[in-house]
């Protein structure tokens, strides 16, 4: 979920860690700087300043590979910022998480072990909350349309601290933490469009107990109880425009150990 806390609230989100998406670099000493991606998602002037900002060396090749599109949601520019500062011989993850937040504005708590049990200042780059563990579930999605990159000044979006106010007691249950996260989507939909969202529909259609989004990106998914999943979702998924599409399990002990991938 994201969102802000009271009207005047700061921008804050409980991430939901998708190992499947993540971002490598390989470095390999050389005599000046040099940076090939994968895709285009950082480029020279903001790798370079994120070292910079860490005061590590800046010979070298940095050979990125994202395996999630840039502007999709998951994640994809912070983690490629702290896999670049991990392949530069930076290890703290504060460290890494405010070099991040003071070249891009916002970030992701990618860095921190079980980032989705964080209520986390994005705009800030600090901890508001700790919460409980969420119940294990699973989520089928995809990505939905054009992306769209995050903008640090970009403060329009709704008020959530009723659901945040409700998230520990509802994370006992799988039911009312879903209805808390497709709350929140509902709103953001409200609030940012697009209106003809098709994701509550598909839900709804294949019995999920509820759905998510990227509040800034094109990232969406069904939110599913541990098990089978319906045989005509993702066929489903993939006639209403949905790309990519995944199947990843989030929850109980899933998202452990700092990894740099993906947070919707």
């Amino acid at each position: 979920m994201q969102g802000r806390l009271g009207p005047s609230g700061p921008v804050a989100l409980i991430t939901l860690p998708c190992a499947i998406f993540r971002a490598e670099v390989r470095y390999t000493p050389r005599l000046g700087f040099a940076l090939t991606e994968s895709q285009a998602v950082l480029g020279a002037d903001r790798a370079l300043q994120m070292l910079s900002v860490l005061r590590l060396p800046t010979a070298g090749h940095f050979d990125l590979t994202l395996t999630m599109p840039a502007g999709g949601g998951a994640g994809a520019s912070s983690a490629a910022l702290m896999a670049l500062a991990l392949a530069a011989g930076a290890s703290a993850p504060e460290a890494i998480t405010q070099a991040a937040l003071a070249v891009e504005g916002a970030t992701d708590p990618l860095m921190f072990p079980h980032p989705e049990r964080l209520l986390w200042a994005s705009r800030q780059g600090r901890i508001l909350e700790r919460m409980p563990a969420p119940p294990r579930f699973q989520v089928l999605g995809g990505f939905l349309g054009p992306g769209h990159r995050t903008d640090a000044g970009d403060d329009n979006f709704p008020d959530i601290a009723d659901l945040v106010a409700d998230w520990p007691a509802a994370c006992a249950s799988l039911p009312d933490l879903a209805r808390l996260i497709s709350e929140s989507a509902r709103r953001t939909l409200a609030l940012r469009g697009p209106r003809d969202d098709p994701t509550e529909a598909l839900a709804a259609r294949h019995g999920a107990p509820g759905f998510v989004i990227a509040h800034t990106g094109s990232a969406r998914g069904l939110i599913f109880p541990p098990g089978p999943l319906p045989d005509a979702a993702a066929p489903d998924l993939r006639a209403a425009g949905f790309s990519r599409i995944t199947r990843f399990g989030a929850g109980g002990q899933v998202g452990a150990g700092g990894q740099v991938g993906a947070g919707g």
